[in-house]
């Protein structure tokens, strides 16, 4: 089994970029353990307009290989009305090839999401993206209150995964508690990966 965790997001206004550098940077604190930051491209209504094959900037996108190889995923949306945006779900949508051959069955994940207030539907966004990893056999691991930031934190933070507040102008720069729980998600997924049987 490979020793990359895939961190795979889509992030249209950069929070949740943000938050998956910041998990991926927890990923690395582990020994033998590597961070594989990739993206999803976005949909257009018009399929007929094709995305570039590599982003402007951000991670490159994500392939088949990166699902193939990972020994743990940790899956990132802004929430759109409580749940994960379009381009996640589609992404989701066309892995039932993965789902068939158990690619990733056995496997930790974790999720994140970035939300422009306080009560915008974190929770229900993490779990939206969880449901699918379930079905494809994964292990969820979420963030224990043995954790004292996820105690004390004010803005985002949750036992279902790492999130922030962005604020409804986008202009909430990343908390020292969000920051460390994203940390400490990319960390537990790590070892989580590294314990089932990730060489060290």
């Amino acid at each position: 089994m490979s020793h990359d965790i895939l961190v795979l997001y889509y992030s249209r206004s950069g929070h949740t970029a943000q938050l998956a550098r910041f998990i991926a940077r927890g990923v690395e604190e582990v020994p033998g353990m590597r961070a594989r930051l990739r993206q999803v491209p976005p949909v257009a209504p018009v399929t007929e307009i094709a995305m570039p094959p590599e982003p402007e900037d951000g991670a490159p996108y994500v392939s088949r290989a990166d699902l193939t190889e990972c020994a743990g995923l940790a899956l990132g949306s802004p929430t759109r009305f409580g749940n994960m945006a379009a381009p996640l779900k589609y992404f989701l949508d066309t892995t039932g090839a993965e789902w068939a051959s158990g690619a990733l069955a056995g496997k930790p994940a974790a999720v994140f999401t970035s939300t422009s207030t306080m009560h915008g539907g974190q929770e229900a966004t993490l779990l939206s993206m969880a449901l699918p990893l379930l079905h494809h056999g994964m292990l969820i691991v979420g963030i224990p209150y043995t954790e004292p930031a996820l105690n004390n934190t004010v803005t985002g933070g949750t036992p279902y995964g790492a999130s922030h507040v962005s604020g409804t102008r986008g202009d909430n720069a990343i908390s020292d508690h969000e920051r460390e729980l994203a940390r400490n998600l990319g960390r537990r997924l790590a070892d989580v990966a590294r314990r089932l049987g990730a060489p060290a």
